[in-house]
């Protein structure tokens, strides 16, 4: 595995050894010891799957403490562009945001320390994205910062993605009190 900094504090690109030959394809998503060999530190206590239409926007997400969550994403079908957002007041890259394209085809991974707002961008139809979270679910711990913020004013490439209710309702960047320092 090749394990990438991006710039940002913790948060990593992963490209796995992927051993192919006339039957197919073989590669580790998750090891341990090479994880921690390279850093991560985690332990999963939940795994997640969504089935999205193309143009479906999800996010952008976040738990609070004590239920933050630290997030190991892939595509295990289609194209995503996956963007995160820190919301660490005293990183440097506070208020920015990272954008990356996660494929079926590349079987390329993001890990997302606890401290980042995360959302994704579907490019095909069918997109099967999974992610293995460090904490579970909890309703009450949930936050959700709008995804066209003007202040963020991320470029997701899509001018009228598909968006449920609840993301519609989410708060601008500027109105999140972040407990993450």
């Amino acid at each position: 595995m090749k394990f990438v900094e991006t710039g940002f504090k913790g948060l990593i690109e992963i490209y796995p050894a992927i051993f192919e030959d006339s039957r197919g394809g073989f590669f580790e998503s998750w090891s341990e010891n090479v994880f921690s060999a390279n850093g991560i530190n985690y332990t999963f206590q939940q795994d997640n799957q969504s089935v999205s239409a193309k143009n479906v926007l999800r996010g952008l997400h976040l738990q609070i403490p004590p239920f933050e969550q630290g997030k190991l994403v892939r595509v295990a079908f289609g194209r995503v562009l996956d963007v995160v957002v820190d919301i660490r007041k005293s990183q440097p890259t506070y208020g920015k945001y990272f954008k990356i394209e996660l494929s079926a085809d590349k079987n390329n991974m993001l890990w997302i320390p606890p401290g980042f707002a995360h959302g994704f961008l579907t490019l095909e139809d069918n997109t099967i994205f999974l992610y293995k979270c460090t904490k579970v679910y909890n309703k009450e711990s949930e936050r959700s910062i709008i995804w066209n913020d003007p202040n963020l004013n991320i470029d997701w490439g899509c001018d009228n993605p598909i968006i449920s209710e609840k993301d519609k309702q989410a708060v601008l960047f500027k109105e999140f009190e972040t407990p993450f320092n």
